[in-house]
């Protein structure tokens, strides 16, 4: 009997041993974990290209210092901060911040390490316990070009982290342009891999030969439409300058280009420099970090003049046997900025940028015979520019697009208690008013004028480089302008390059359509224009916004018209290569040249 107990109680000890040893093996895991590194594998970050397959935005290798407190053992600070060019507060700092988020679980003591750091530290890390090194990447740039589209990531937040629970400190995010707006894209799937390291927190191999970890998935490509050729040019004519310029493919909605200025260089938004850059910019009084081209709003000015064209033309006001006359400078209320034929056609008063025509057209919209009065004449102006792509968001595929202002009939009856009419609110007749509009509005409304009463969604991407993600089908607008109404303004506009505001920039390979603007401010006056190309077959669109220089024709007009060279024909003509010169040349915000 007790032989038969001992023997059934040695197999059951037998059994347990084997159970434990072979089949069970939570207790070597356990055990295991205590020499087990989880690493976070971050995956390659989409690239960007531009619309012909020109690398605009990759990654290249970097490296993060990490600590896990709780392992950490007195070390050799001054060491560690000779090796990586570190201040011994930011250390301490680091260190100190690294124990109050948690004792136990790694933290980010120095981002992005180069590999030139990384080499110099990996040899001696055995002498720093609790640190390790985790292999990442970072943003890198083929042009110093294109920062306010191509945006720039960051490390996320706490808010960032309560939004998503993807994200984990230490994270980066796309914080400003294409890089927020595709963030979801262009992030990818973290993965995990598990190492063996010794009691020194040294390497020692892959835990169970990478059984247990998981693959990182790469963030999608995305194919956006700029030039980028043609968007380093355009930062070019605008250094020195404080704007915008927007250029747009009419027939597709494709933003060509998108500059703003001042702008940056996106590549001094990353490494361990970046903190000072991001500071420093964000301290300049010249704002580079705002994206005008978006988030600018400009009375439009004379810019404005083909659409009161094309609003008169459509309820019947003008159409080509109509004349407004002049009396220049001395016109009132509305006075005009220069003598010139009268009276004049709609296509001599877009070629001459006459204000008291445009005036009249307006108060006859508002208050003329067939108007309703001047309530319900305003509200058809409002409707006709508001389908015109003002007073609204155009939908572009970028964050913080502002949507410009077109003051509504009950604003004004606000204002002026119910007593109004065309005269109070004048100004609007030549875009001088209360009407506000943004750079990227005003090379919408040149696309309208090219496509002959329509417009696409404007968008900056159009492909990616996916079997399942999709993007949006960019939506036709059609405006409530008739199609048969813009041949008139069509030829206005070409006849600015002919007779009128232009004509010194005119092109003898293609005609072009434009319309100069002199914006008048709290200061010097802005330099505005519009315009398109070919006239009869247009391929770009664009807007020129120069904030406090002067007339349209000085300097918005010639940057557009060599924008317009450069992308048709891919040279600038010898007889505008002075031209050329003098805008690279010039210097506009009093700032001296670094």
């Amino acid at each position: 009997m007790l032989n038969g107990l001992i023997v059934g109680l040695t197999a059951i000890f037998i059994l347990r041993l084997l159970y434990l040893q072979v089949i069970d093996d939570s207790a070597k895991l356990a055990a295991d974990n205590n020499a087990v590194r989880a690493t976070t594998i971050y995956p390659a970050r989409g690239n960007i290209f531009d619309r012909y397959g020109d690398v605009l935005v990759f990654n290249k290798a970097a490296y993060d210092l990490m600590v896990v407190p709780i392992k950490t053992k007195a070390f050799d600070t001054t060491d560690l901060c000779v090796t990586l060019d570190l201040d011994r507060d930011f250390l301490r700092s680091q260190l100190k911040k690294a124990r109050q988020y948690s004792r136990h679980l790694p933290t980010v003591v120095v981002d992005q390490l180069s590999p030139v750091d990384f080499a110099r530290l990996q040899e001696k890390l055995f002498r720093f316990p609790g640190f390790f090194i985790r292999p990442r990447t970072m943003r890198a740039y083929k042009y110093p070009a294109g920062g306010h589209v191509l945006g720039y990531v960051s490390e996320v937040n706490e808010k960032d982290m309560e939004r998503d629970p993807y994200y984990t400190r230490g994270d980066y995010i796309g914080t400003t342009g294409l890089e927020k707006q595709y963030e979801k894209l262009l992030r990818g799937q973290k993965g995990v891999k598990k190492i063996l390291v010794d009691a020194l927190g040294r390497e020692q191999g892959s835990f169970r030969n990478g059984i247990m970890d998981i693959e990182p998935e790469p963030g999608i490509d995305l194919y956006s439409t700029l030039d980028g050729k043609l968007q380093q040019y355009a930062e070019k004519l605008m250094h020195g300058k404080i704007g915008s310029i927007v250029a747009i493919e009419p027939s597709t909605g494709e933003v060509l280009l998108m500059v703003s200025g001042p702008t940056y260089n996106p590549g001094d938004l990353i490494g361990r420099s970046r903190g000072k850059t991001f500071s420093k910019l964000l301290l300049d009084s010249l704002r580079p970090l705002n994206n005008r081209a978006m988030s600018g709003t400009y009375p439009p000015g004379s810019t404005f003049k083909p659409m009161q064209a094309l609003i008169g033309l459509q309820t019947g006001v003008l159409n080509e046997n109509v004349y407004f006359s002049c009396q220049g400078p001395g016109s009132s209320p509305i006075k005009c900025t220069h003598n010139h034929q009268t009276p004049l056609s709609v296509v001599n008063a877009i070629a001459q940028s006459c204000n008291p025509f445009f005036w009249q057209t307006y108060r006859q919209v508002l208050e003329g015979p067939g108007s309703g009065g001047v309530r319900k004449g305003y509200q058809t102006w409002y409707d006709d520019i508001r389908s015109l792509g003002f007073g609204q968001k155009l939908g572009i595929d970028m964050p913080n697009e502002k949507s410009g202002s077109i003051p509504s009939v009950q604003l004004y009856d606000k204002w002026y208690n119910n007593r109004w009419n065309a005269l109070t609110v004048r100004s609007n007749a030549i875009g001088q008013g209360e009407v506000l509009v943004t750079p990227l509005q005003l090379a919408n409304e040149v696309a309208v004028v090219a496509n002959r009463g329509y417009y696409v969604t404007p968008h900056l991407v159009r492909a990616v480089r996916s079997d399942t993600a999709q993007l949006p089908e960019y939506v036709k607008h059609v405006s409530k302008i008739e199609g048969r109404h813009f041949g008139l303004v069509v030829q206005g506009m070409a006849e600015v390059y002919v007779s009128g505001t232009a004509r010194r920039y005119a092109n003898k390979t293609f005609t072009i359509g434009g319309k100069t603007g002199t914006v008048q401010n709290s200061g010097k006056d802005h330099s505005l224009f519009v315009g398109f190309a070919p006239v009869d077959t247009p391929k770009i669109a664009i807007s020129v916004v120069v904030e406090n220089a002067g007339f349209g024709s000085t300097w918005a007009a010639p940057i557009a018209t060599l924008l317009m060279e450069k992308y048709l024909l891919d040279t600038i003509p010898k007889e505008h290569l002075l031209i050329e010169e003098s805008i690279i040349n010039g210097n506009l915000t009093g700032e001296k040249e670094d």
